[in-house]
């Protein structure tokens, strides 16, 4: 008999706390005794099941067995039994499995019954049935029956717990989550998420950051694991998405779909430029992002440890929307080769340097934007500047911004 008191109360607990359904506790109670009882009294082979009724406290052992007949399993002689007991030396036993593979499993008296005297207990037998025995109540296990039911109900617990886990964050997978630093370990940051742990890879952190044991962070969960070795959250303060899902928080426009993101360039702890364009003409999309006095742009680069945004307005005429990403830069002229997507940019001379930006930030930053390579030309002198992705910019750019 279970104290149910104290039952209920455990499945409550574990059910609130680990998110873990009082059923399946109940299924990994029932597998740790059908396990104690297979050990401490069934014969070899035997399939034992136990069930708990939660309403009375009371157990029930059932040994099954399934409806087979002579095309279902094989039959082994005196002779062959022999043969097949006799032990095999080292590397035979692997051989003879693949031998064997395909043939029917072995008849055994204490997991199969044949089709025929099946019929005599249930009439309406047919084969793959299971037939149910009852079983002589138990309670009084050994240490080590007793001991193997605790490894099965923590094994168990840890699979439901595993499950539930994967179901949490899968639905949260590309929001922002929050959590407080664990540990450091090789450049990664282990965070604490509560149910679960988290991992901030050296390569997602911002460039500059430095995060202390206990400290509160924010990062966006681009990718739920699970693997042999445990559940791994994936997370990233460096993906450009985080800087989205940052302004959803603070601009409304955002969150109710007004105000979409076209694109985002970012160098994480440097500088990133966003493409925004409103669904209402009456909204104004970058004015919505920046905040009366910019107090939402400010908001979101504190959170970002200073990064400096610049927000454009989306534009499908490439050559104005070109002119936009290279701001704050004035543009002259904007010449399109459809054949290369290259765009030919020329630029005052005391506006290069601008455009260029420092060590070709700024243009790098808006060929990731529009997703143009771009050349910039000074009317002075040529001196050119080319960005694909993350493209370097000719070194002679540095002595004409100088």
């Amino acid at each position: 008999m279970f104290d149910l008191k104290v039952m209920n109360s455990v499945l409550g607990e574990l059910e609130e706390e680990r998110g873990i359904p009082r059923e399946k506790v109940v299924e990994a109670i029932e597998a740790a005794l059908a396990t104690a009882y297979k050990k401490e009294y069934a014969k070899r082979g035997q399939i034992i099941r136990a069930h708990v009724d939660m309403d009375a406290g009371t157990t029930e052992f059932q040994q099954i067995k399934e409806v087979v007949d002579e095309s279902s399993v094989r039959f082994v002689e005196e002779g062959d039994e022999a043969e097949e007991e006799r032990p095999r030396k080292y590397g035979e036993a692997r051989q003879e499995t693949e031998l064997r593979e395909g043939e029917l499993p072995r008849f055994n008296p204490e997991q199969h019954i044949l089709l025929a005297d099946a019929k005599f207990i249930k009439r309406d037998a047919k084969v793959g049935d299971e037939l149910v025995f009852p079983l002589e109540m138990k309670d009084d296990y050994g240490r080590i029956a007793a001991q193997t039911a605790k490894q099965v109900i923590i094994q168990k617990i840890r699979e439901a717990e595993k499950v539930s886990v994967v179901a949490e964050f899968g639905k949260r997978q590309g929001e922002i989550v929050s959590g407080t630093v664990q540990r450091m370990e090789r450049g990664n940051i282990y965070v604490d998420l509560g149910r679960a742990t988290g991992i901030l890879p050296y390569d997602e952190q911002i460039p500059g950051e430095r995060y202390r044991q206990g400290e509160r962070i924010r990062g966006l969960l681009y990718q739920v694991e699970e693997s042999p070795r445990g559940i791994y959250l994936r997370l990233s303060r460096a993906n450009p998405q985080f800087l989205a899902k940052l302004f959803e928080m603070e601009v409304p426009e955002v969150a109710h779909g007004t105000v979409t993101f076209k694109a985002i360039a970012r160098e994480a702890g440097s500088r990133s430029k966003v493409a925004v364009s409103s669904n209402d003409p009456h909204v104004d999309p970058v004015g919505s992002l920046v905040g009366q006095r910019g107090v939402r742009v400010s908001t979101v680069t504190s959170e970002l440890g200073g990064e400096k945004i610049d927000i454009i307005e989306w534009n499908e005429n490439i050559k104005s929307f070109i002119e936009e990403a290279l701001s704050p830069a004035r543009i002259t002229e904007v010449a399109l080769d459809e054949a290369e997507h290259k765009a030919s940019i020329k630029v005052a001379e005391d506006q290069q340097s601008l455009a260029i930006g420092r060590g070709g930030q700024n243009v790098r930053l808006a060929a990731k934007l529009t997703g143009w390579r771009i050349d910039i030309q000074s009317l002075g002198h040529s001196l050119t500047g080319e960005a694909i992705g993350g493209a370097k910019i000719a070194e002679s750019v540095e002595e004409s911004a100088e």
